[in-house]
């Protein structure tokens, strides 16, 4: 038997080719995903320990008390230190705020760069990719990123502006690595010496401090905690900066599994399916090895050990792909200079191999145990027959029971989802569950459905081609069990893009709505660093102007309400914040709006008394006059603008919302709103249409990364059909042969093959798009509270008009066969 099934494979290498391209595909994406995460976490690991090697023993600041205060290490801890014996030498490391100029004079960025202390040394872990380190108080280097985006070089001047926002000039010296710091990375960082640096952030303590010993780490370690401080060993650190570094690693690898998991998952249907197939072609074959004296465990161990060595051959093929895709990851995000260490060589772990070649061979093998169990009840008469019995489908009982019990537990969670909290976590998960179940009743129901929904999609193609579209569209329902596991690969695919086009579709009408209710406004003026707020001079100037219809100024200050923090703040303006109870006239005095979630912690209602913590520590009683909604764009306890002077001060302005009139020009006022902060550069100006069209990018973005990573199920699911139609022509060799003798001519013959493929496409591409646009508004609805419910037509259409192309296409090679093939000899072979 061993023999006769390898011969088998070799008289069948195209066969063998198309049934392991499905299930390479997958391993392929899996193995790229994990050659990916192992090459950033190696290239993590080698810029990690080049920076942790410097360091013998690295002193950390103690916990505080108080979780608002960081707590840091003093200028005499450092003394303390360097006085430790075995202590060479000693360095702080400081950390704080400033904001960089832009070349334009405007900040540079959405936040305040982060200022760092750089001192040249054996401690020295700031790596420089080009000038030199600051040598004096005029001097500073920049981080390649943000001197990248800015435009600044080595000899360049700098502005930076200090906690005050006072002017300070350096001369760009050099350009530094942010390497695995994240924060570097994201805001940016400045570096100065440690005076220098201090002065402008205003931060006086360290939040590390290094040491170099001459004494082994453990032994300088003890001595330093003795000394009573926290302390850790350079591979202690290493192991530490490691852990915080990879953690977005370890996500994009999950993210990315999903993926390869949804891949495989259809790669086992279409190997299923290719068995199945298999199994009723060979049935005649089958059958002449049960007369020759083959048991039937002797016929399930070929088709098993068919699939052993289809598996292993695909799973190799998908790791040498895998590997190739993980090397093509490594240089995009190279090319596109993402902040990962993108320079290490493409990794492939012992355990990538392993992994690969396990789940390959497994979902082969697991795929082909039912057809291999139908292989052994072949009876040994069926080698007298001329040709293969034509399978017919009955919808047993048992599969009545168990899709009604799926799809009545899966109605049952849709229904209790809808009564549920929106936006709340169990809700989206109780949907997600409800809606796996259901489609599992569809899978289950597959068979069933096929032939009406046949009958439903080829009624065009039957009246527009004639017997060929007649005989496609009856071919395309013929074998239920077959035609539903075809398809319902490719509705694996169809489901989820048209899910994630409905959630893309949706989330930007929704959120664009309350956008427009939140910040009905054309500018959003806001500041770069919290601590600084915007000047009452910009919205002075702003106020009162024949360009705008409404100026809104919001204010915001630290407060306290019991031992809860919270936010105090005013407005002014022509601003109606939606109330859930009370009245916004009633904002008089001492009085304050609260927002919900205070409300409902606080036990507040209107005519409530709410304390807060006031300027120097005083406690002020203010009457609850309203409870604002959720969406309302306070967040705080709002007080009248004048009560809020009274208790808090004159401070500036959080945000300032401008609304241009109906007939300003609106680059008119563009150049008012920008000559009233050209004062003052940490003032930032965004237009609503700006704001709008970057959360949109965001989106379109993500939409097309997604899609992308869908299209592999898509790809996977047409190698399928192909694999299908490939296999059942050489099924209906005689069949085919008959209908050319009867008259069929050869384009007739490929055009009904092609019609099969479009009817079996379109039939996926069908349920597919109804499941995804059910399971799409249940998911926006769970999402969020306010929802928008946007059924994108445009892209629906494409995926359905491209599953039906894509399945033309895949029938290209078969059909062209099938036409090729000799009718006599057709005939003949029976």
């Amino acid at each position: 038997m061993l023999r006769t099934t390898l011969a088998g494979l070799r008289a069948h290498k195209l066969r063998l080719l198309l049934t392991s391209l499905a299930i390479a595909l997958g391993v392929g994406f899996i193995a790229g995903t994990f050659v990916l995460t192992d090459t950033l976490e190696a290239g993590f690991t080698q810029k990690v320990t080049a920076s942790a090697d410097k360091v013998t023993v690295a002193v950390l600041p103690p916990k505080s008390q108080d979780p608002e205060r960081e707590a840091g290490l003093t200028a005499r801890d450092l003394d303390k230190l360097r006085a430790v014996p075995g202590v060479d030498e000693a360095q702080g490391l400081l950390r704080g705020e400033v904001i960089l100029l832009g070349k334009n004079g405007r900040a540079a960025g959405d936040y305040p760069a982060q200022a760092i202390s750089v001192t040249a040394g054996k401690l020295n872990r700031t790596t420089l990719v080009g000038g030199g380190y600051p040598n004096g108080d005029s001097q500073a280097v920049l981080d390649e990123n943000t001197a990248r985006a800015q435009g600044f070089k080595v000899g360049d001047t700098i502005t930076v502006l200090d906690r005050k926002q006072a002017r300070h000039e350096f001369e760009l010296v050099g350009i530094f690595d942010p390497g695995i710091d994240r924060d570097l990375s994201f805001y940016g960082g400045v570096g100065f010496t440690l005076p220098t640096a201090q002065a402008l952030s205003g931060v006086k303590t360290f939040y590390e401090i290094d040491l170099a010993g001459t004494v082994p780490a453990e032994q300088l370690k003890r001595a330093v905690v003795a000394e009573g401080f926290t302390a850790q060993t350079s591979a202690e650190l290493a192991s530490d900066l490691a852990k915080k570094s990879g953690m977005g690693t370890e996500e994009l690898g999950m993210a990315l599994l999903l993926f390869g998991v949804i891949a495989m998952f259809v790669a086992a249907l279409v190997i299923y399916n290719t068995f199945t197939i298999l199994i009723a072609q060979r049935t005649r074959e089958m059958a002449l090895l049960r007369c020759m004296g083959a048991t039937r465990g002797q016929v399930f161990g070929s088709v098993l050990l068919e699939s052993v060595v289809v598996g292993l051959l695909s799973s190799v093929l998908g790791l040498a792909a895998g590997y190739g895709l993980g090397a093509l990851a490594m240089a995009i995000l190279q090319a596109v200079d993402a902040p990962l260490p993108t320079g290490a060589a493409a990794t492939l772990a012992p355990a990538t191999i392993g992994i690969s070649l396990a789940i390959g061979l497994v979902v082969t093998v697991v795929a082909a145990l039912l057809p291999a169990r139908a292989a052994t009840r072949v009876p040994p008469i069926a080698a007298l027959r001329t040709q293969a019995e034509e399978q017919t489908f009955r919808a047993g009982v048992l599969r009545a029971i168990l899709a009604g019990v799926l799809l009545l537990g899966g109605g049952g969670l849709v229904a209790f989802t809808l009564t549920m909290k929106r936006g709340d976590q169990a809700t989206l998960f109780t949907a997600m569950a409800g809606c796996a179940l259901l489609f599992l009743a569809v899978l289950v129901l597959g068979p069933t459905l096929v032939k009406p929904l046949s009958s439903l999609v080829g009624w065009v193609p039957r009246k527009l081609f004639g017997v060929p579209g007649r005989l496609a569209v009856n071919n395309s329902a013929r074998n239920p069990r077959r035609a539903a596991t075809t398809t319902i690969a490719l509705t694996v695919g169809v489901t989820l893009m048209t899910l994630i086009s409905v959630i893309t579709a949706s989330s930007r009408a929704s959120i664009g709505a309350e956008l427009d209710q939140q910040f009905p406004a054309d500018y959003v003026l806001s500041s770069q660093s919290a601590e600084q707020p915007i000047p009452r001079a910009v919205g002075d100037a702003l106020s009162g102007r024949a360009e705008f219809e409404a100026v809104v100024r919001v204010r915001e200050v630290d407060s306290r309400l019991g031992g809860q923090r919270i936010f105090a703040g005013s407005f002014d303006g022509p601003l109606d914040p939606p109330l859930a109870s009370g009245s916004l006239g009633a904002l008089k005095g001492d009085t304050a709006l609260v927002p919900g979630y205070l409300a409902e912690s606080h036990g507040l209602k209107v005519g409530s008394t709410v304390e807060v913590k006031a300027a120097k520590g005083r406690t002020v009683p203010l009457k609850v006059v309203g409870v604002l909604k959720d969406e309302a764009p306070l967040s705080g306890v709002t007080l009248p603008p004048d009560a809020f002077d009274r208790h808090f001060g004159k401070v500036g302005d959080q945000q300032v919302y401008v609304k241009n009139r109906a007939a300003t020009n609106r680059d008119e006022a563009r150049k008012v709103v920008d000559a009233a902060v050209e004062a003052y550069p940490v003032v930032k100006v965004l237009s609503t249409t700006e704001m709008r069209g970057e959360f949109e990018d965001a989106l379109d973005m993500a939409l097309m990364i997604i899609t992308g990573l869908l299209g592999l199920a898509v790809l996977i699911s047409l190698v399928g059909i192909a694999n299908t139609l490939s296999l059942s022509v050489h099924e209906r060799t005689r069949e085919s042969a008959l209908l050319r003798a009867l008259g069929l001519t050869r384009p007739q013959l490929r055009n009904m093959l092609s019609i099969e493929a479009l009817v079996l496409g379109l039939v996926g591409a069908l349920v597919g798009v109804l499941l995804g646009v059910g399971f799409g508004w249940l998911a926006i609805r769970s999402l969020l509270e306010d929802t928008v419910f946007v059924l994108p037509y445009a892209q629906v259409g494409v995926l359905v008009l491209g599953a039906g192309l894509a399945g033309v296409i895949a029938s290209l090679l078969p059909a062209r066969r099938a036409a090729r093939t000799s009718v006599v000899g057709a005939l003949a072979s029976g």
